[in-house]
């Protein structure tokens, strides 16, 4: 009881901190975020606390604790966890969840040793993470300006309010005293040391750390939420205008890349020496100063024989410099890559003249 009721005194003493730092907002404040000035204090008290006193705790937890039994505590923690699911599924309405919900509890607890093994997962019986914000959030209530909480993190004033509200709908709040404050540094223990990579990648990847966690977490609870109401955006619609091309052949939606030199004409059908050769809708690179037009046919029969003949050492040829092409160019560039590499190898050669 006097855990809970410092985490309420805390919550009430920062909200009050943000409403009177309330006319501090500038022209330039994101929208989202009026309180920023106060936020970004309580961030940097929050990031100092957890550099100097919560990380080297989850640390030395790791070190002296095999894996196996790390998994064995974080799974029991989430088999209690998932008694405040199926609540919050409950007030959802949400039956199905709630139902799996259960089947968990059930299963977990009773062939899992009390929720140290997660038999529920591999079963297919998936895990739900809901709270009373998202709850309310379910019912349309807004989540308010965003808030960074002491101790807590990130949250809104919906959110804060439901954190107040999963503490009654948690099982370790019914405990006994002696029993219930050793579950709750545990837990918090346990919950730190899993999340020793995602600190890590949070310092690499964002230039401005309060920035990103702000967006992530409004970003994910309003996912959340819409997920939860089962909102699901339509697929937006690429087909191609017009189903046929210029002649009249279905196209499937897709753009026509036809060589209009594959009709046109004498030029197509007869070459430009009239032999009446078809030239596949190429390009004629005959040589102007070849007066045979027989010697430029035997030219290209040779060089189309030669072609065939070699024709699978050359595809494993372009096969391998393809890998490597891929495999050392950057993605965007690999296109623009093959294209030039197919159109140096599709310049066919020169004939020879006739003497």
């Amino acid at each position: 009881m006097k855990k809970n009721q410092v985490a309420l005194t805390l919550t009430a003493a920062s909200l009050a901190l943000l409403v009177t730092s309330g006319c501090a907002t500038g022209p330039d404040r994101h929208p989202g975020d009026p309180f920023e000035p106060a936020n970004r204090a309580i961030f940097t008290f929050n990031d100092k606390l957890d550099t100097y006193f919560a990380q080297p705790i989850a640390k030395g937890y790791q070190k002296v604790t095999p894996q196996p039994l790390r998994q064995a505590i974080t799974n029991f923690f989430s088999n209690i966890g998932d008694v405040g699911n199926l609540a919050n599924n409950l007030l959802q309405l949400k039956i199905t969840d709630a139902t799996e919900d259960l089947m968990r509890i059930a299963m977990n607890t009773v062939f899992g040793l009390g929720g140290l093994i997660d038999f529920a997962t591999p079963a297919g019986l998936p895990k739900h993470h809901q709270d009373f914000g998202l709850t309310m959030g379910h019912y349309g209530v807004p989540a308010g300006p965003y808030l960074v909480l002491p101790l807590f993190g990130p949250s809104s004033v919906r959110d804060g309010i439901g954190m107040g509200a999963d503490v009654y709908l948690g099982v370790i709040h019914y405990m006994e005293p002696a029993v219930r404050n050793p579950m709750y540094i545990a837990q918090f223990i346990s919950a730190r040391s899993d999340l020793l990579g995602a600190t890590d990648l949070l310092k690499q990847a964002a230039l401005d750390p309060y920035s990103f966690v702000r967006d992530a977490y409004r970003q994910q609870r309003e996912a959340l939420i819409r997920g939860s109401q089962g909102n699901t955006a339509p697929l937006p619609n690429y087909d191609e205008p017009g189903g046929a091309d210029g002649a009249g052949k279905p196209n499937d939606g897709a753009p026509n890349y036809e060589d209009p030199g594959e009709s046109g004409g004498a030029g197509a059908k007869g070459g430009a020496g009239g032999s009446g050769a078809s030239n596949n809708g190429l390009p004629n690179y005959e040589d102007p100063g070849d007066s045979s037009a027989a010697a430029a046919a035997s030219g290209a029969a040779t060089t189309g024989a030669a072609a065939a003949g070699t024709g699978a050492a050359a595809a494993a040829a372009v096969g391998i410099a393809g890998v490597a092409a891929a495999a050392s160019a950057p993605a965007t560039a690999s296109a623009p890559v093959a294209a030039s590499a197919a159109g140096a190898m599709a310049v066919p050669a020169k004939p020879a003249s006739a003497p």
